[in-house]
């Protein structure tokens, strides 16, 4: 599989159709990849008794004018970055059945390829601006970051593949980024793009991004038009931006080490010295 000498380093990188993949950005990460760079298929989870067909449905095609059923499964592809990082890509859709058995399956196949660390990648509806960087949550080996949004709540496959990799021993990392619910289900370059250019910040690699950015620009210049046109919409884009100012403002000054802060603090500490101790009332 490799050339004579050091073996390049080898992460995995899953995302998944479905609930986990908002306009599909996630699984979006997987098609550039495979666009961009060598890839070839290595690998399959065999579709039965992982899928509901009245779900995610076959697809029939016509090849050459012959007939051809497409059955849902997942499909991992060996990606040449360069010379010292192979990617295993898995993409498929989420399954119905079977969820502990399929990460299973899936951690084996990353256990083959001597794989190290293992990305998992998802997308999100959620009420935030497209005129601002889309929020992105990352956890890094389960422990979190301080970009880590805690959570409670349903949960996909990513989920449950990071949780299972993460107790086999893999060295996990967990992306999510979140996309304007009020722009509906069309495509969104943006949360891919961010989803990318953060990957290549934690593998130390610049992925080659294509015209991403130029689809990202395309893409928030349309929903800027769209939401010129349409008051309602202008206001509630307009309330999510003062949100989203106000909590990067929180966020800065409690991540800085300013007088404001030590300020704040020292209110703090003399509020509670002035309260009354409940032993000394009795």
């Amino acid at each position: 599989m490799y050339s004579k000498g050091p073996k390049p380093q080898v992460i995995m990188v899953a995302a998944f159709d479905g609930w986990n993949d908002a306009d599909q950005c996630a699984t979006d990460v997987i098609r550039q990849l495979v666009s961009r760079y060598p890839s070839v298929e290595v690998g399959h989870i065999n579709r039965d008794g992982y899928y509901d067909y009245q779900v995610s449905r076959p697809i029939q095609c016509s090849i050459q004018g012959f007939r051809r059923i497409l059955w849902p499964q997942t499909t991992f592809y060996d990606i040449t970055i360069s010379d010292t990082l192979q990617i295993l890509a898995q993409l498929g859709p989420e399954p119905n059945y079977g969820w502990m058995e399929y990460c299973k399956e899936s951690l084996r196949i990353a256990e083959e390829f001597e794989v190290g660390q293992i990305y998992t990648m998802g997308s999100m509806f959620a009420d935030c601006p497209h005129t601002r960087p889309l929020p992105l949550e990352l956890s890094i080996e389960g422990n979190g970051s301080d970009q880590t949004v805690e959570y409670s709540g349903p949960i996909g496959i990513p989920h449950v593949l990071d949780a299972a990799a993460d107790e086999d021993g893999f060295a996990t990392t967990s992306l999510w980024i979140s996309v304007p619910k009020y722009l509906g289900t069309d495509p969104c370059p943006q949360g891919t793009l961010q989803l990318m250019q953060t990957l290549s910040k934690l593998i130390g690699t610049e992925l080659e991004l294509g015209d991403l950015p130029r689809k990202a620009e395309q893409w928030r210049a349309r929903a800027s038009v769209l939401m010129h046109n349409n008051p309602d919409l202008e206001h509630f884009v307009a309330e999510l931006e003062h949100e989203y100012d106000m909590a990067e403002k929180a966020r800065s000054i409690a991540n800085s080490d300013s007088p404001a802060v030590q300020q704040l603090v020292s209110e703090a500490e003399a509020f509670l010295r002035e309260m009354p101790d409940d032993d000394t009332e009795k």
